[in-house]
């Protein structure tokens, strides 16, 4: 088992140390340390960040390997920083069984690049109509503590109350796709001007702030808790923020891709390889919203008003994204590139600081999630979950920098600060910015 010396890293707080790295603990910190026979990783200039944990992560296995599997996703997490991914549900069959959870849950135990934590449907396959087996779930191997139809709103606010009932009984929280099906049917593209001049349905930011206003309304009457996936309007802000006043227990995520890129990439201008009008890699739920709402939203991460960075890493096969805009599936891969986007979005506009980097990538999505073991600061004693990032490292970013399935990123061409050289999850999943292979990361024991 090999033991790895890791020279001269900056923490977060600024401070340079030496971490020595043994059976899956940082056995020490410190300057000037020393181990015979370890493999010594040089880390001056390098930031060494708690590993990053995301609470959205679309892994579509079982039933749609052709975009993702399991391990894939979990390597793509890896090469972006990640130690730890929730699973969302909406793969076929849908994760609404103990069975299913468990299943994911194996097989990212037998991947071994990042922790894998099966999300629960709400619903019984994502229809909306009846409760899932969320107490089965809950007690399952799996120990499911976050649930979400997302692909799908929870509409019917009857079967939204009785969900948050039922999972307030083990402290689980809710996590919804805020989306009135109603007003957005048909809906392609953010709704106003841009949205008629390029003759694409429009998708009302009111269909997203209804929703939270009404859920964070059932959240207090019931008293459970609710997270917002993936907020994309400055309403949805000012909805959330009322109601974090008022004492509901309400958290928040933002895509990083909704930091930074606007509705005005559908009418073309983007970055090559793809530089046209109705360019589907843009398309994506929600949707690319106006420059306004991303200054909004980018404010509110800063003041805590939005708690996480989460990707919606959202994979699809060529097919589904090299086609007519309406035809198109929605989503884009996003594990790779989170850290970069929000270095350029957050940290390069000065937001936030690494520590707020660590705060919205790495602890508060482990709080939320309830991801053991993970989103702890580095110190003696403390899992060896981390990552090594170059902030002075600049990169025009290509298809050869994603380590998953599918190749539908938003950032093809587009010139991003910072890179990766690291991953820690027990054991290197990452070294000098290349994926490990499969043989040097899975099964046995990690250090």
């Amino acid at each position: 088992m090999t033991t790895h010396l890791i020279r001269s890293a900056t923490l977060v707080d600024g401070t340079r140390a030496d971490l020595l790295v043994r059976d899956g603990i940082v056995a020490e910190l410190g300057t000037g340390l020393s181990a015979a026979g370890a493999e010594v990783v040089e880390a001056d200039g390098l930031l060494a960040l708690p590993g990053l944990v995301d609470l959205h992560t679309h892994l579509r296995e079982p039933g749609g390997e052709a975009s993702e599997t399991v391990l894939t996703g979990s390597q793509a997490a890896a090469a972006g920083g990640f130690t730890a991914v929730n699973a969302m549900a909406n793969s076929s069959p849908v994760a609404d069984t103990a069975g299913v959870v468990e299943q994911v849950q194996a097989l990212g135990e037998r991947a071994g690049y990042v922790t894998v934590r099966p999300i629960g449907a709400v619903s019984k396959g994502l229809a909306g109509e009846q409760l899932s087996e969320i107490g089965a779930m809950a007690t399952s191997r799996a120990k499911v503590r976050v649930f979400s139809d997302d692909g799908h709103c929870v509409s019917d606010a009857l079967l939204m109350r009785r969900a948050l009932e039922y999972i307030k009984g083990f402290d689980g929280v809710l996590a919804q796709h805020a989306q009135d099906p109603r007003l957005t049917i048909g809906a392609q593209m953010n709704e106003g001007a841009l949205s008629a001049e390029l003759g694409l349905a429009g998708w009302p930011a009111v269909a997203e702030e209804s929703i939270i206003a009404r859920d964070v309304l059932l959240a207090e009457h019931v008293g459970a808790r609710l997270h917002i996936c993936h907020l994309s309007t400055a309403g949805s802000v000012e909805v959330v923020r009322w109601a974090k006043a008022r004492g509901i227990a309400v958290t928040a995520e933002v895509t990083p891709h909704h930091l930074l890129l606007t509705q005005q990439l559908i009418a073309g201008g983007a970055p090559a390889p793809l530089d046209g009008a109705y360019d589907a890699r843009f398309k994506v739920n929600p949707p690319l919203r106006r420059e306004e709402d991303v200054l909004a939203l980018r404010a509110a991460l800063a003041d805590g008003t939005i708690d996480i960075v989460a990707t919606d890493h959202a994979p699809h096969t060529a097919e589904a994204k090299q086609c007519e805009w309406a035809a198109a599936a929605n989503g884009m891969v996003g594990l790779e590139t989170a850290l970069p986007v929000v270095h350029q979005t957050m940290v390069e506009t000065g937001l936030l600081d690494w520590a707020g980097v660590a705060r919205v990538l790495s602890s508060e999505p482990a709080r939320i999630g309830r991801v053991d073991g993970h989103g702890h600061a580095i110190a003696a004693g403390s899992p060896a979950e981390f990552t090594l990032y170059d902030p002075a490292a600049r990169r025009s970013f290509d298809t050869a920098q994603l380590a998953g399935k599918s190749v539908n990123s938003p950032y093809l061409g587009r010139s991003l600060p910072g890179r990766v050289v690291a991953t820690f999850h027990g054991r290197p999943t990452v070294l000098d910015g290349s994926v490990l292979a499969p043989e040097h990361v899975s099964g046995g024991p990690r250090g």
